[in-house]
C-alpha cells in the first residue's frame, strides 16, 4: 500500500477528483443551493472496521474518512486531515508550523517517524530574546508571543510531502483537495473558533492581513455562520500543483520572509512586535527528519514515541518505567495517581537537564530510557508522601539500579510552551497506523497572516529557553529545533497495534498521554473513559495543575499525601481543562474504537469506516 501506482491509488484519484464530503442528516451546516452540506456534529466515539479517525473537528474528519473510503491508507487521510485541520483550526495548526509524525506499517511490523520541527533562522544570534534598546529580556508577552523573533522555519508542508512519498499513495496535490474544498465553499463557525479569535483580537488587530481576515466587519465571526478562507484555497492548490518549491523556494518564500524582517503592522497598534531572523536560505536549506522511534516495554505493550527534538517519548518512557515498578492496579484511584504525578516530576527533572535537538546536545536517550536507571530513580518515589518540587535531575553517567541517598537541590525548568496545537489520529482497513500532533504552539501563533495566503506564522521559537545559558540543552542556537513536548504515541501488543493517542497541551502534552496509558493499562478504564477522565499535570513544578473535576474527586487524599493542587488555566485563555486528546484503540477482528474528547475544547470527531450495527 505504498506504490503510487496501486490500484487503490488510482481508485482514490478518480474518487478525489470531484470530493464531496456526505454526512448523516442532522449532523450539517448550511451549504450553498446544489452542494453537498457541511459536517457539524462532533461524536465523540465511533466503533466498527476497514479504517477509523479522530480529530477535534468534523471536518477533517470527513475528510480523512472519504480519502480512507476511497481507497487511499492512513498516511493519505492523516495528510488529508492535516491540511483540513489548517482550514478549521487555523489558529492551531497549518502550513506556518511545524509538527511530528509516527506511522506504523502493517506490512514490515516498524514505527517509523518524522520530526517536522521548526528550525531557528541560520542567523539567529543567542541573544535574540534581549531587547537590544534596554538590554533585558524581552517580556514572554506580548514581545515574544507576538512577534518575527519568534517565528520558526516552518516545517509542515515538507511533513506532507515527505510523509506521502515515502508511505502514501496519493500525491499532495490528491491529499489536499478535501482540505482546498473546505477553504472554498466554508465551514460553520463553533464556539471555539469564536471564543479563540476574540481571545486574539488585540494580537490580531495589530497586522494588516490579519485582521482583513479573521476580523471580517470588525468582530470575530459569529457562530453558525460560514466562514471561507479562499486565500488558502489559492495556496493549497499551488502548493499541490508546484510543490515545495512554491513553498520553500518562490515568490511565497520571499513574502514570508519579509513578513517576518519587517512585520506588516497596522498605524494605530500599541503591540510592540520585534522583527526576526527568517531567511530565504532557511527555507531553501529547511529538512524534515525521517528517524527511528523511542521504545520502551511497559508491563508487556510495547510504547513508541518521538525521539528529540521532541522531549515526549523520553519523558513518557522513562515516567512508565518508574511506574513500572509498582502495581498501580492494585491501589486505589488516589495512590495510582499519586505515583503518576510522582514519577511525572521525576520524568520531567531529567527532561529539563538533558532533553535538546541531538543535532546541537548529546541527549541519553537509551540511558534514560533504561530500566536499572528507571530503577534508581523510583527510588526517590515515596508511596506515603509526595516530594517537596522541583525533584533533582538524576546523574546518567552513573547509576547501578540501587539506591542511594541524594542531597541535591531540583531546578523548574522554565515552562514557555502554549497549550494549543492540535493532534489526529488515523487507521486504515490494512492496519497502518497514524499518530501525528502539529502545531503553531501559541493559539493564533504569532498573530501574523502572510498576505494574500491565508495562513498565520508560527512563534515556535519561544519554546527555546528565554535566557541564554551555555549549559542549557535547551538554549538558542542557530539551525536548532526548540525543544517540544509534542508526544503522539503508539502503543504495540504483541507486534500488532493497541492504542494510538496524542493531545494538545503544551508541556502537558506529556502528562495528558501518560497519564491516558494509566488510565487503561493500569486503572482499567475503556479507552473512552481514559480519555474523558479528570486530568492533573506535575511538571516538577510545587504546584500540580489540575481540571476543577480532578480537583473535587481527588483533591482531599491527594492534599493529605502533601500535593498542592491549582486550578488549571492560563493568561491567554479562560479554559480550566488540560489537552484535547484524540486515540484509536483496536480490538480483535479488526474492531476499531475511534474517540475524541466528549466536552474539551468544544468535543472531538470519531469516524469509522464501517460502522458495528
Amino acid at each position: 500500500m505504498h506504490v503510487r501506482t496501486s490500484l487503490a491509488a488510482a481508485t482514490a484519484t478518480g474518487l478525489l477528483a470531484g470530493l464531496v464530503v456526505a454526512t448523516p442528516a442532522g449532523a450539517t451546516g448550511r451549504a450553498p443551493d446544489g452542494a453537498e452540506p457541511r459536517p457539524t456534529a462532533k461524536v465523540p466515539t465511533a466503533i466498527g472496521k476497514g479504517g477509523a479517525v479522530s480529530t477535534v473537528d468534523p471536518e477533517a474528519s470527513a475528510a480523512a474518512l472519504k480519502v480512507l473510503k476511497a481507497g487511499g491508507n492512513a498516511v493519505d487521510a492523516a495528510v488529508a486531515a492535516a491540511a483540513t485541520l489548517g482550514v478549521t483550526e487555523p489558529y492551531s495548526a497549518g502550513i506556518g508550523g511545524g509538527g511530528y509524525f509516527v506511522y506504523y506499517n502493517a506490512k514490515s511490523g516498524k514505527v517509523r517517524t518524522i520530526d517536522g520541527r521548526e528550525t531557528a533562522p541560520k542567523r539567529m544570534p543567542n541573544d535574540a530574546f534581549i531587547d537590544p534598546a534596554t538590554g533585558r529580556p524581552y517580556n514572554f508577552t506580548p514581545e515574544l508571543v507576538t512577534s518575527g523573533v519568534s517565528v520558526g522555519t516552518p516545517g509542515t508542508p515538507a511533513t506532507w510531502e515527505r510523509a506521502l512519498d515515502k508511505w502514501g499513495t496519493l500525491s499532495l496535490a490528491q491529499a489536499l483537495r478535501p482540505a482546498i474544498k473546505v477553504a472554498t465553499r466554508g465551514f460553520v463557525v463553533d464556539e471555539t473558533f469564536r471564543q479563540q479569535t476574540l481571545d486574539n483580537e488585540t494580537r490580531f488587530r495589530a497586522f494588516k492581513a490579519t485582521r482583513k481576515l479573521f476580523l471580517r466587519g470588525g468582530d470575530a465571526p459569529a457562530v453558525g455562520s460560514v466562514f471561507r478562507n479562499r486565500q488558502l484555497a489559492r495556496t493549497y492548490t499551488r502548493l499541490g500543483r508546484k510543490g515545495l518549491p512554491y513553498f520553500y523556494r518562490g515568490e511565497l518564500a520571499k513574502l514570508m520572509v519579509d513578513v517576518v524582517r519587517h512585520p506588516r503592522t497596522t498605524a494605530n497598534t500599541e503591540l510592540p512586535v520585534p522583527p526576526g531572523h527568517l531567511s530565504r536560505r532557511d527555507l531553501k536549506t529547511y529538512e524534515v527528519l525521517v528517524q527511528r522511534p523511542t521504545r520502551v516495554d511497559y508491563r508487556g505493550y510495547d510504547v513508541y514515541g518521538m525521539a528529540p527534538s521532541s522531549s515526549g517519548g523520553t519523558t513518557v518512557g522513562e515516567a512508565l518505567n518508574i511506574l513500572e515498578r509498582y502495581d498501580l492496579s492494585s491501589m486505589t484511584a488516589e495512590q495510582a495517581l499519586h505515583h503518576y504525578l510522582e514519577a511525572s516530576a521525576l520524568a520531567f527533572a531529567d527532561r529539563g537537564k538533558y532533553v535538546g535537538d541531538p543535532a546541537f546536545v548529546d541527549v541519553p536517550v537509551r540511558r534514560l530510557l533504561d530500566d536499572r536507571y528507571a530503577a534508581e530513580r523510583a527510588c526517590l518515589l515515596n508511596p506515603a508522601r509526595a516530594a517537596t518540587k522541583p525533584v533533582p535531575a538524576g546523574d546518567v553517567t552513573s547509576y547501578d539500579g540501587v539506591c542511594s541517598p541524594t542531597k541535591a537541590d531540583g531546578v523548574t525548568d522554565a515552562d514557555t510552551e502554549n497549550i494549543s496545537t492540535t493532534n489526529l489520529t488515523v487507521a486504515d482497513g490494512w492496519g497502518n497506523v497514524v499518530e501525528y500532533t502539529l502545531t503553531i504552539e501559541q493559539t493564533g501563533g504569532s498573530g501574523q497572516v502572510v498576505p494574500r495566503h491565508g495562513f498565520l506564522l508560527n512563534n515556535e521559537l519561544t519554546d527555546f529557553s528565554t535566557v541564554y545559558d551555555p549549559a542549557d540543552p535547551n538554549r538558542i542556537q542557530p539551525g536548532k529545533r526548540p525543544r517540544s513536548s509534542m508526544s503522539p504515541t503508539i502503543v504495540l501488543r504483541n507486534g500488532k497495534p493497541f492504542l494510538a493517542l496524542g493531545s494538545p497541551g503544551g508541556s502537558t502534552i506529556i502528562t495528558t498521554v501518560l497519564q491516558m496509558i494509566v488510565n487503561r493499562i493500569d486503572l482499567g478504564m475503556t479507552v473512552q473513559e481514559a480519555i474523558a477522565a479528570p486530568r492533573a499535570t506535575q511538571r516538577n513544578t510545587a504546584n500540580t495543575t489540575a481540571e476543577p473535576e480532578f480537583i473535587t474527586a481527588y483533591g482531599p487524599a491527594l492534599t493529605a499525601l502533601g500535593h498542592r493542587l491549582v486550578p488549571a488555566g492560563d493568561a491567554f485563555t479562560s479554559a480550566a481543562e488540560i489537552g484535547a486528546a484524540t486515540a484509536i484503540e483496536f480490538g480483535r477482528r479488526g474492531r476499531m474504537t475511534a474517540v475524541a474528547e466528549p466536552t474539551r475544547r468544544g468535543g472531538g470527531s470519531a469516524k469509522v469506516v464501517k460502522r458495528r450495527r
